[in-house]
């Protein structure tokens, strides 16, 4: 794009130089001058959200009488290109500018202002903005973007994995490990059970995002400035709903009071208090992965996973757990993204949020962080995992921790008095069994069986 050439366009507060070949107004240009702050630009779902909301409230305008039919058409039109993805590089602002994400509703107004055939005619406030405001169109926005990521993508990520996890589990059904609390040795366990739990954790976090949907369905559009609806017509929110519902295939419902809507942002707490928890249950996991594959001859060395990259400059042969180390990273990423929502999410005054670009901007990363994440530890990680069956079969008969099997038939004290002893002599714990004189050789060897131990 050419900056170099400029046009004038004119605002209520006057001239403005506008590059000539941008589809940006007047607006947008003073935003892109006076906010050069970072390079954190709006998320490009916000601004596909931004376009629906425009072809939806086009449509209603229209069937209010409040818009002529040729101009409601070339608006949709210009917003469809815009869904579609065309014209990215004609959204240029950054999230830190004003707090109600004004600068960039106008930044789509203009845009499709511009690329209507009736640019002359069509007028980015008084047509593509009518009966709305950037109070009520920039969260409902967020909620939008929000529900169809989510949607269309984490859910989809974590179904995927999920399917991985189950494909695991049925193959290693009979294998035998040793299970670990507060990273001790603990009684056996199938394998198959230790991946049960992760697949659980995030079938369980699946779950919570869908039960939160409810609450991110809802949105604050009708009641444009302060809450109160001024110049938006009696039936162009019932309108504007069932558009968007239609267009994108997922249905949205009014918020019950605007007044809420445009000042609070608990929805996007609470949603991603459930992106927090998936964060925490991936982060779970992928330590576990790695603590189980560390070595390869001074770890657990319990599983091995795949080999995808060198993992050293100075060290040659050594390979990394990497895929668990991104996932991690994205998972701390999420649990800051959550702090920072949470603290702009408490930071309305009166009848307005004014953080709502930085709610925008870390809620939609948090999603695609996890669904990316997600997506490339399944391919490049859990897809190659495999059990060290000798290794896992080397703990088990090492385990200390067998002695539970003991319990019922000799009680805890006694069971505890074998255990050291084993581990303070150094001796193996049937050994140290037969020489306290609780149990005889038989009944060790009929009671004492990890196989028997994995199941109720």
């Amino acid at each position: 794009m050419m900056l170099n050439a400029y046009r004038v366009e004119l605002d209520s507060m006057g001239e403005v130089n506008v590059p000539i070949t941008a589809k940006w107004g007047a607006q947008t240009e003073r935003s892109r001058q006076n906010f050069q702050i970072g390079d954190q630009h709006m998320p490009h779902e916000l601004i596909q959200a931004l376009a629906m909301l425009k072809f939806a409230a086009a449509k209603a305008n229209q069937a209010s009488g409040k818009l002529a039919a040729d101009k409601a058409k070339a608006i949709q039109t210009a917003a469809q290109a815009i869904i579609a993805g065309q014209h990215a590089d004609q959204f240029p602002l950054v999230i830190w500018q004003t707090g109600s994400g004004t600068q960039t509703n106008m930044n789509v107004n203009e845009v499709i202002a511009h690329l209507t055939p009736l640019t002359a005619e069509v007028h980015p406030n008084d047509h593509v903005n009518m009966s709305q405001s950037s109070n009520d169109v920039f969260p409902s926005a967020i909620h939008i973007a929000g529900v169809l990521a989510i949607e269309n993508k984490l859910l989809p990520s974590l179904a995927s994995i999920i399917a991985r996890l189950q494909l695991l589990e049925a193959a290693n059904h009979d294998q035998l490990k040793l299970g670990r609390t507060h990273l001790q040795d603990a009684t056996p366990m199938r394998f198959s059970q230790e991946i049960s739990g992760w697949r659980s954790a995030l079938e369980h976090t699946a779950q919570q995002l869908e039960l939160s949907l409810s609450e991110l369905r809802q949105l604050p559009i009708g009641g444009t400035a302060v809450g109160t609806g001024l110049n938006a017509s009696g039936a162009y929110t019932e309108t504007v709903l069932a558009t968007l519902s239609e267009l994108t295939g997922t249905p949205f419902v009014a918020d019950a009071n605007k007044f809420h809507g445009l000042a609070n942002k608990d929805a996007l707490v609470f949603v991603h208090g459930a992106l927090k928890a998936l964060a925490g249950n991936a982060m779970k996991m992928a330590n576990d992965i790695r603590w189980l594959a560390s070595g390869p001859r001074a770890g657990l060395g319990e599983i091995t996973i795949p080999a995808n990259e060198p993992g050293s400059s100075i060290m040659p042969g050594k390979v990394n757990p990497t895929q668990c180390e991104a996932l991690t990273m994205v998972a701390v990423q999420v649990m800051g993204n959550d702090a920072t929502i949470g603290f702009a999410a408490s930071q309305g005054n009166f009848e307005l949020n004014t953080f709502m670009p930085v709610l925008a901007y870390n809620f939609v990363q948090s999603i695609n962080l996890l669904a990316d994440a997600l997506t490339s530890f399944e391919q490049h990680c859990l897809i190659g995992l495999q059990p060290n069956s000798a290794r896992m079969q080397e703990f088990v008969a090492q385990s200390l921790m067998l002695v539970t099997a003991l319990n019922q038939h000799i009680g805890y004290e006694k069971g505890a008095q074998i255990a050291k002893a084993a581990y303070h002599e150094g001796i193996t714990l049937k050994d140290a069994a037969l020489r306290s004189g609780f149990v005889t050789e038989q009944q060790y060897d009929t009671w004492v069986n990890p196989a028997d131990m994995v199941d109720n």
